[in-house]
C-alpha cells in the first residue's frame, strides 16, 4: 500500500474565532491535496482524464483533534479504494504537522465520479486510469 503525500499550507485565514482550523477550510485543504494527486501527479504520469472531469459525489469528514494555527504545512496522506466502473473512493489522513509522526487530526473520504464535461454525463474509468489508481490502493 502506497500513500500519496501532499504538504498543504495552513493560512492565517483558515482559522476560526477560536484560532483553530475552520471546518470548511479543512475540506478546502483536503481538496488542495486531492488536486495535487489527481491533476498534477496523474498528469505527470500521463493520466489526463481526471483533469477533464472528476466530481465529488460524497464527502465524509471526521475531526479527531483541533488544529491550531501555525506557519508550517500540514501533511495529507491519501490513498484510493472501492474502485467501481465510474467511481472510486479517496481516503485521507490529515496530520497536525508536516511529518508522518504528527498525530492525525482529520480523517476523511470522498467518493469521486468520473465525468465527461463536454457530454454532461458520467463516464467509465479507462484501463489506464484503473491501473494508475491501483498504485495508490489504500485498503481498510
Amino acid at each position: 500500500m502506497t500513500h500519496f503525500v501532499a504538504q498543504v499550507p495552513l493560512r492565517w485565514t483558515d482559522q476560526d474565532s477560536y484560532h483553530h482550523l475552520n471546518h470548511a477550510r479543512a475540506v478546502t485543504l483536503l481538496e488542495e491535496a486531492r488536486i495535487a494527486l489527481f491533476f498534477d501527479e496523474a498528469t505527470a504520469d500521463g493520466i489526463t482524464g481526471f483533469a477533464g472531469g472528476l466530481l465529488v459525489a460524497d464527502l465524509s469528514v471526521r475531526y479527531r483533534r483541533q488544529v491550531a494555527y501555525r506557519s508550517h504545512t500540514l501533511r495529507v496522506a491519501m490513498g484510493v479504494g472501492a474502485v467501481r466502473a465510474a467511481s472510486f473512493v479517496i481516503r485521507y489522513a490529515l496530520h497536525d504537522g508536516p511529518g508522518a509522526d504528527a498525530p492525525v487530526a482529520i480523517t476523511a473520504e470522498t467518493t469521486m465520479a468520473t465525468f465527461d464535461l463536454a457530454a454532461d454525463r458520467p463516464r467509465r474509468l479507462t484501463g489506464q486510469e484503473r491501473a494508475w489508481l491501483g498504485t495508490w490502493e489504500w485498503s481498510g
